[in-house]
């Protein structure tokens, strides 16, 4: 997968490219596409870098699974069609089934533009997903994943909260990490939960609020 990012600079690029991606640095390739430098009346350079991506690919072909109840039939078709009516057209897979969670993984040559900018273009798709499958009893949860993105996105929130968590317990005090849905919430908060001396809670209003990682004095100190 192959996504462009601009900026005034190359580390500015690169920067942007981490933050929507939710990735380290170390984890993609930078192509410089264009480099544009400063021109007449204080006109800024700019640069354009592709980012080339790789599915984190595990031995031997991935598991897929044939649907096994009327609700994973017809949500599977219901997203390939969704799929074509938004010119995003993929091949759709079950993935995955546990715990009343079932994923569905999406090939497709558009899989840059279908997670879009941090990921919300594939979780609004999700959420149509679970509102198709509710009106099916004892639908489970859908899960829905292209390129491998929300592993690699689970990935980076775990580092994310133990870098954090390691700051605060050394300044002892408390940091406000950006924005998250639940599900990125609930990563942050499962990861951190069994450190004495470090506490989480949510802050803010809505779907998306910010996590506050918290110092705490060790019982017994």
């Amino acid at each position: 997968m192959i996504m462009e990012f601009e900026g005034k600079t190359e580390k500015e690029a690169i920067e942007k490219a981490k933050a929507e991606l939710g990735l380290e640095r170390d984890e993609f390739d930078v192509e410089i596409v264009e480099t544009s430098k400063k021109g007449l009346f204080f006109k800024k350079g700019n640069v354009r870098i592709k980012i080339h991506l790789s599915s984190d690919s595990q031995p031997g072909e991935a598991k897929k699974y044939e649907p096994e109840t009327e609700c994973e039939k017809e949500t599977k078709e219901y997203l390939e069609i969704l799929l074509e009516k938004m010119d995003l057209p993929g091949k759709v897979s079950i993935s995955f089934r546990e715990n009343n969670k079932v994923g569905l993984t999406i090939e497709s040559e558009y899989s840059g533009i279908l997670i879009g900018k941090k990921g919300k273009t594939l979780d609004a798709v999700q959420l149509l997903l679970n509102v198709f499958a509710g009106r099916f009893e004892g639908s489970p949860r859908i899960i829905i994943d292209t390129e491998n993105y929300r592993v690699r996105k689970e990935e980076s929130l775990v580092r994310l909260a133990i870098k954090s968590a390691e700051q605060v317990r050394k300044n002892r005090r408390s940091k406000l990490l950006e924005p998250m849905n639940p599900f990125e919430r609930r990563i942050v908060h499962t990861t951190l939960n069994g450190m004495e001396d470090i506490a989480t809670k949510s802050d803010g209003e809505g779907l998306f609020k910010q996590v506050r990682i918290i110092y705490r004095e060790k019982p017994g100190l």
